[in-house]
């Protein structure tokens, strides 16, 4: 295990406050209403393989999903909202795989998972396996939003979690746009499809050993984007120290036709949960990797419970090591491919007490055993986003190590 500890892009000065901050809880006086508005988001572009030629591209379209949030934040929106829009900026991107520009399916179809979760009411609404739908993330915070409202005619719960043409329906139903799925399909994303094609049926027609096979099929990961594993997705903060997650992707390329994968699972792709009695942190984690790795181990939930240790550096690490890599549940795998952004919060006591100002002490990380993630970060004080891919360091072996980085972040605000 190779564990790398960078507090990324963050002044000392602000380091050295932040220690000095006394969590609090994060249950606010109901008659004290915020007078500004802003938060903090930390997003990912996936966890996988960024080759060099196109690192320009992902960390753009993670300085543009930041700015879509912080535009949400300062508008007065909620944490909830504040992820959906980030969400929208990266599967718009033709360079990631959600939304538009996702991987084919072995039928040369584009099928998208999604799901949104919500700290201040822990309600959760996801999408599998769902086709022409430009925004999948839309539809699953539709379905947070809808189960809110109560139950419907005759007494019947509404669904939080809606695949295939049944989710498509849904959605159509309910105001949203379909979109022809030839349209969401990019050239970068039909290349690729014609490429894997062509090597799984030679790989097929050829009889080779074992260790062959296995060399190929390594090759073909880093070659051809069936590797990137670029699951998006982002986590978010907002004044009122309301928390939500939210995790997008178009699954692994070649896969079969009606599989979903972590970023629709509860529990798996994302977590979000306010501070209570029982939780002195809030907390918001999505994940990114191999879907079948993630569902078996439920790590946004794990490493969401892991945040209430009072390291959270070391709580990270910990889980990666013991809830992941070393889980039980992947004995049998030769290596563990994921990746997690984590946010946590809590009030902050100042170190001049005031009556009219609170704060909120924001600790964010990312961690990865897959080769490279690219991630981006910024509060609603900041004037641009900052952006990183962290990477294993060379000579180490992908889902055998990890990396773990972050930073520290102190967001005030005046109440009235």
């Amino acid at each position: 295990m190779i564990g790398l500890s960078s507090y990324a892009g963050v002044m000392e000065s602000l380091m050295n406050s932040a220690e000095e901050q006394q969590p609090s809880s994060l249950l606010a006086n109901k008659n004290q209403k915020p007078k500004c508005v802003g938060g903090f988001v930390l997003v990912h572009a996936g966890a996988g393989y960024h080759s060099e030629s196109k690192a320009k591209e992902y960390k753009h379209v993670c300085k543009r999903a930041c700015q879509r949030a912080v535009d949400r934040l300062k508008a007065g929106a909620l944490a909830v909202e504040a992820v959906a829009a980030a969400l929208v900026e990266l599967e718009d991107s033709p360079f990631t795989n959600a939304g538009m520009g996702s991987n084919l399916n072995l039928s040369g179809e584009i099928e998208c998972d999604a799901s949104i979760m919500d700290g201040k009411s822990l309600h959760y609404g996801a999408v599998g396996a769902i086709s022409g739908m430009k925004n999948p993330v839309l539809v699953a915070n539709r379905l947070l939003s809808e189960a809110q409202k109560g139950k419907l005619s005759a007494g019947r719960i509404p669904p939080c979690f809606l695949v295939g043409r049944g989710a498509h329906d849904w959605a159509v139903g309910h105001g949203i746009p379909p979109c022809p799925s030839e349209k969401m399909a990019t050239k970068f994303s039909l290349s690729a499809y014609k490429r894997n094609k062509r090597k799984m049926e030679l790989a097929e027609k050829m009889d080779t050993g074992h260790n062959q096979a296995k060399k190929r099929r390594q090759s073909s990961e880093n070659e051809n984007g069936s590797g990137c594993l670029d699951t998006v997705g982002a986590v978010v903060v907002d004044l009122q120290g309301n928390v939500a997650a939210a995790v997008s992707s178009g699954g692994l390329a070649m896969k079969h036709p009606g599989r979903v994968g972590q970023a629709a699972h509860y529990g798996c792709g994302c977590w979000a949960e306010n501070a209570c009695n029982m939780n002195p942190y809030s907390t918001a984690v999505s994940t990114s990797g191999c879907g079948e790795h993630l569902i078996r181990t439920m790590l946004a939930r794990e490493c969401s419970a892991a945040m209430q240790s009072e390291d959270a550096h070391q709580a990270l690490l910990d889980a990666m090591q013991n809830k992941f890599i070393s889980s039980p549940f992947l004995a049998s795998e030769d290596r563990v491919l994921g990746g997690v952004i984590v946010l946590r919060c809590c009030r902050c006591v100042e170190p001049q007490p005031s009556q009219n100002i609170q704060g909120i002490l924001v600790e964010f990380l990312w961690s990865h055993t897959t080769e490279s993630m690219c991630v981006g970060y910024m509060s609603a004080q900041d004037s641009k986003a900052k952006t990183h891919i962290s990477r294993l360091p060379p000579g180490t072996v992908p889902g055998q190590c990890l990396a773990i980085e972050g930073g520290v972040c102190r967001l005030t605000s005046a109440v009235e």
